[in-house]
């Protein structure tokens, strides 16, 4: 049930809408897994293999990447985790408070568009390895060559919108196992093709020094020439998509969502695991593995899908990384959108608002143009809600240091913010304007956008009063918040502990789980580092495929059940 803390009893208030209660904060392994786990995903396929297409060059993958992560890791570590770690309040709470209930539903349309989009792409990523066991040609234009194409989209989405009504919970579950396989394949599926990019280049399988690896790059990979024959992307670019491909969640701040459940603001920093798992290797071994599939078929990277790119690298493993990074990626998105839809038409029910989302989604993804266009969909994503998180930045960070009201368009009791949609507004015209006058890189268009939704929001909010004394309405609010917190003591008294399984069987389980991972990269080293010629590259090639299936049987089935008898634990 919904509520408003201010004039209900706290009992009758969603718990969402309130401060995230003390005894439910979690320590850092849970958001160095939690990271670990969103962003080593389907979409990695994706932007690797595009880095290769956009011609980058090996030096500027290896430094461009490293730089573009740490800048994205500060960025989550300085701007998202203090706000909501000092609030304990989502994003949605927390604009609700400063911005009126008009704001908000403009932003959860935002959202809509935007996970709708994502959603689409990865249930297209899925499709692509489903229409390979079928033979069905690759789906290279912006629009669908083939109906069985269409007739296998219509399927698999029609699979993730079902579980994003009504299962999200296990497949969340699912997907927090997924984040050690996931790395493991990515490596061992870069590992399985470079002696044959190697073979290609130096005319031997082993690579014997770093100079060996930048050449492989540099002839193979990264050439610095794109797929039409030209000069390609520089440094600067890359280093600007690496920052710029989470802005959605760190500028825009949408993952105050999960870091308002921090113990400490310092947490922020362990965005870094995602970053450098997924972001940083996992991209770099996709590349390899998207020029590794051309070269084994003499073809160009722009012509391959991420089916053929994860088949020839794993074999059959590699329909299922397709299949279930697409599929996890799919589901946590659309449940995401159909929560935003519900919080637009309050009178339906987040599954029926899903379902109307997800038909919407799955027509979407029957066009291929919204995964090969990737890169700059995510860049638009977050240009179009870095405006956002610059609101609130300026009201939570700016204001008191200027002598302004935090929430002061609640203590006005304003239905709707017309300075914080008026800064949107303009934001939007004012980013997309630079885009359009091609003055920079479309890449780090958001940062002049944050800047200059901070200055805007800050004129306008003193206009409308910001800079008043609102006296008895703070008194009320921190009486209101004292209230809270006596409250959650009280429901932290009577709630049992969370209990971890130590049983031997458990045990026996997690180590299990452990070797198949350890077993899947022995053969993968095999391939890489014991193949001194092309002959033995293909034994070993062969052996790792099918110790690669066994593998990840293994470890899915023991990680599962282990996940299963902890939750039975605690239920």
């Amino acid at each position: 049930m919904t509520g408003n803390p201010n004039t209900q009893s706290l009992e009758q208030v969603n718990e969402e809408q309130l401060p995230v209660a003390k005894h439910k904060l979690h320590g850092w392994k849970h958001f160095a897994g939690l990271y670990a786990g969103e962003h080593v995903a389907a979409t990695e396929f994706v932007i690797g293999a595009t880095f290769v297409a956009l011609g980058a060059s090996t030096i500027d993958i290896i430094l461009g990447l490293f730089i573009g992560n740490i800048l994205a890791m500060l960025s989550w570590a300085l701007l998202t985790a203090p706000i909501a770690v000092e609030t304990r309040l989502s994003l949605y709470n927390y604009l609700n408070k400063i911005a009126g209930d008009s704001m908000t539903k403009l932003y959860n349309w935002a959202n809509v568009v935007i996970f709708t989009v994502i959603s689409a792409a990865m249930i297209t990523v899925s499709s692509t390895a489903v229409r390979f066991l079928f033979d069905i040609p690759a789906q290279l234009n912006w629009y669908p060559s083939s109906m069985w194409f269409v007739a296998i989209v219509l399927a698999v989405g029609s699979i993730v919108v079902l579980v994003a009504m009504f299962g999200f919970s296990t497949v969340a579950d699912f997907s927090k196992i997924c984040a050690p396989w996931l790395f493991v394949i990515f490596i061992a599926g870069s590992f399985a093709l470079f002696p044959a990019l190697s073979n290609h280049v130096l005319g031997q399988t082993e690579v014997t020094s770093w100079q060996d690896f930048l050449a492989i790059g540099d002839a193979s990979i990264w050439t610095g020439i794109n797929s039409h024959g030209e000069p390609g992307i520089g440094l600067l670019e890359v280093i600007g998509f690496a920052w710029a491909a989470n802005s959605i969640t760190h500028f825009g701040l949408i993952d105050m969502a999960i870091f308002r459940f921090a113990k400490k603001k310092r947490y922020g920093m362990l965005s870094g695991v995602g970053m450098f798992f997924g972001h940083y290797l996992a991209w770099i071994a996709a590349g390899i593995m998207g020029a590794g599939t051309a070269v084994l078929l003499q073809t160009s990277i722009s012509h391959l899908d991420p089916g053929d790119v994860a088949y020839h690298a794993l074999g059959i493993t590699g329909f299922v990384i397709i299949i279930i990074a697409g599929w996890t990626t799919a589901n946590a998105n659309l449940y995401r959108a159909g929560l935003a839809a519900q919080s637009i038409f309050t009178n339906h029910s987040r599954e029926k608002t899903t379902f109307v989302v997800g038909i919407a989604t799955v027509i979407i993804a029957c066009f291929p143009f919204v995964f090969t266009q990737m890169l700059p969909l995510l860049t638009y994503a977050g240009l179009l809600v870095v405006p956002v998180g610059g609101i609130v930045f300026a009201e939570h960070v700016l204001f008191p240091k200027l002598g302004f009201t935090r929430y002061w368009a609640k203590y006005q009791q304003l239905t709707h913010s017309t300075p914080a949609i008026a800064s949107w507004g303009l934001a939007l015209a004012f980013g997309f304007g630079l885009n359009a006058l091609d003055v920079m890189s479309f890449y780090y268009l958001f940062i002049p956008t944050w800047i200059f939704t901070i200055v805007t929001y800050t004129l306008l909010a003193k206009k409308y009063g910001a800079d008043k004394d609102y006296h008895e309405q703070q008194q009320a609010e921190a009486a209101l918040q004292s209230k809270i917190e006596k409250f959650q003591q009280k429901q932290a008294e009577t709630e049992s502990k969370y209990v971890v399984d130590t049983s031997m069987f458990s045990k026996v389980l997690n180590y299990t789980s452990a070797v198949a991972l350890a077993i899947i990269s022995y053969f993968a080293c095999l391939v890489m580092f014991a193949s001194p010629d092309i002959a033995s590259y293909q034994e070993n090639k062969t052996q790792f495929e099918l110790y690669c299936i066994i593998g990840t049987v293994v470890y899915f089935v023991t990680a599962y059940w282990s996940l299963k008898r902890q939750k039975s634990l605690n239920a």
